[in-house]
């Protein structure tokens, strides 16, 4: 039902209720207030007519008299109950009537004063009302038809219909008109609201009404301008968005809730090898674990940390951020020519580190062999000593580097098994104990129950051998403290190196554990070392699941902890 119709309806529903409660309410009050005037005129005539009955006087005549006079039938009742007057029967009928004295009019008024009643007439017929007083000879009555009561009665609720009548046809032209006015701008804003949600951002409302509908039109002229500017804002952002992913080197997958892919740019459909048109299901995506896993955590709202995958012989890395709305992005890194840089990195320094390894070691051994000549002067001898101690220094550094690029490439692989902390502890102090006495420095182990851990006991070797031995290089005096501590949170246990030597200055502690890095290079080729102890120490820790972490302080020593896990019973 469109809104005119149902101003109207409703206007006109009004109108006729108001009417019938108008109409019903004035013939009660009106019928009633008849009747009450009524009551109180007949009550006047009924006492005249019984001041004028006295004795001697002939009843019926005065009955008559009366009666004839009010144009009213007027009883008069003796104290015995017989009519002996009556405007409407002759004296030989009056004998006939029935005594009166169980009337109601007659009762009520021998015990109150007055007595009324309404009810039809035995005599007459119709419907009459009765008023009754005390005389001083018996009761005086008089009575009225109701007829003449109907007819004010009906005569006002004609009037009252046809007035109404009138009202309602007023009522009718001013709800249309009224219904008209309101309906034209609400349509009107209707359109425009249509407009603007089909995309017609220009539409605007061509109102100038005035009041609340004029206030409406403002708000919707200003709610289309401040939505054509939010939509050309999101429209340019949305742009440039776009470009901006479209541009990128790294592949980029968005996923929303159903599973379903929705956008893909060009880099990711090339490096995965998508030719769908979006949307299409995650499924029809590569079935390689590590991005199924991603996009399950990131649908899951956890964020992934990047995973390694090789997908169509490319390397990539995987990283996944579920979205506040729900659903997931994906971003793919291409670490293939990285790969292939450090597969070429790898080869390189292991086929330079074979090719040195002969040479050096016949250089040492001819430097072992000049040193031991007697016929040698003494500069001669040390010259000789420094060709030997470059010589074991250099063949370190190759011995290193092997070790480094055959844990890197996997041609190691840890065989980890419940190993005892404490025995490889004293196999690694035993060799290096000359060394740290002959640095004035204590070799401690404080080892917390003597633990097992889940290791290759040949890497925890290395390891503890690497770091003691960076330890006592760096200490002039003190200690250098092996150590166990367990993390109660995932029961992994550490194994550590605590010394109390030079330290480490903050800006240089994260980068110490990549190869060929010095804090200090002067003094670290002055102690010895080849700077990739450590990067060995990392790569080993790191084979088993582990961690290495590294506290230190300039002048306080510095502490390096191991994590590996703890070996099950």
């Amino acid at each position: 039902m469109r809104l005119t119709t149902r101003l109207l309806v409703g206007s006109l529903a009004i109108v006729v209720v108001l009417v019938i409660l108008v109409v019903t309410l004035a013939d009660r009050r009106l019928e009633r207030r008849l009747v009450d005037d009524s009551v109180q005129e007949l009550a006047r005539e009924a006492r005249m007519a019984g001041a004028e009955w006295r004795p001697g006087v002939d009843a019926d005549s005065l009955a008559d008299a009366i009666g004839g006079y009010l144009r009213r039938r007027v009883t008069l009742i003796d104290s015995s109950g017989r009519v002996v007057g009556d405007t409407d029967f002759d004296p030989p009928a009056l004998g006939q009537l029935q005594n009166h004295n169980t009337r109601p009019e007659v009762v009520a008024a021998r015990a109150t004063g007055m007595g009324t009643s309404r009810r039809p007439s035995a005599s007459a017929g119709d419907e009459e009302l009765y008023v009754a007083l005390p005389a001083p000879l018996g009761i005086a009555r008089v009575s009225m038809s109701t007829r003449a009561l109907g007819e004010i009665v009906g005569g006002a609720q004609r009037d009252v219909l046809i007035a109404a009548t009138l009202a309602l046809v007023v009522a009718i032209g001013l709800a249309l008109l009224f219904a008209r006015g309101v309906s034209r701008p609400i349509v009107a804003l209707r359109d425009v609201a249509r407009s603007l949600a089909a995309g017609d951002l220009a539409r605007r409302p061509q109102l100038s009404a005035t009041g609340e509908i004029g206030d409406l039109a403002d708000a919707f002229a200003r709610m289309a301008e401040q939505l054509e500017a939010r939509l050309n804002a999101l429209e340019s952002d949305d742009a440039l968005m776009t470009a901006m992913v479209e541009s990128l080197n790294e592949g980029v997958i968005a996923v929303d809730t159903g599973r379903q892919v929705v956008r893909v740019n060009p880099s990711a459909r090339q490096l995965l090898g998508i030719h769908d048109m979006v949307p299409f299901p995650v499924t029809q995506l590569s079935r390689d674990r590590a991005l199924r896993e991603a996009i399950a955590s990131a649908l899951g709202g956890t964020i992934t940390e990047p995973a390694d995958a090789v997908i169509a012989e490319r390397a990539l890395a995987i990283t996944a951020r579920p979205l506040r709305g729900g659903g997931a992005v994906l971003a793919l890194l291409d670490l293939t020519p990285f790969r292939r840089l450090e597969a070429v990195r790898r080869d390189f320094v292991a086929n330079v580190s074979h090719e040195l390894r002969t040479p050096l070691t016949v250089i040492n051994g001819f430097a072992e062999t000049l040193a031991d000549e007697s016929a040698l002067t003494a500069e001669q001898r040390r010259f000789a000593e420094m060709i030997r101690t470059n010589a074991r220094r250099m063949q370190g550094i190759v011995d290193d580097l092997l070790d480094l690029s055959r844990i890197e490439s996997g041609g190691w692989q840890p065989a980890p098994q419940p190993t005892d902390v404490a025995a490889v502890s004293a196999d690694v102090v035993a060799p290096l104990r000359k060394a740290a006495d002959d640095r004035g420095v204590e070799l401690r182990l404080e080892l917390d129950g003597a633990p097992e851990v889940y290791v290759d006991p040949t890497a925890l070797r290395q390891v503890l051998t690497n770091l003691v031995s960076n330890s006592i290089r760096y200490t002039r005096q003190g200690a250098i403290t092996i150590f166990t501590e367990r993390d109660p949170a995932t029961g992994s246990i550490a194994v550590g190196v605590l010394d109390t030597g030079i330290g480490i200055s903050k800006e240089h502690l994260p980068r110490i554990f990549e190869r060929f890095y010095r804090a200090d290079p002067g003094r670290a080729r002055d102690v010895g070392g080849t700077g990739l102890g450590l990067a060995i120490v990392r790569h080993l820790v790191e084979a088993h699941g582990g961690r290495v972490t590294a506290e230190s302080a300039v002048g306080r020593g510095t502490t390096i902890r191991a994590w590996f896990p703890a070996a099950e019973h």
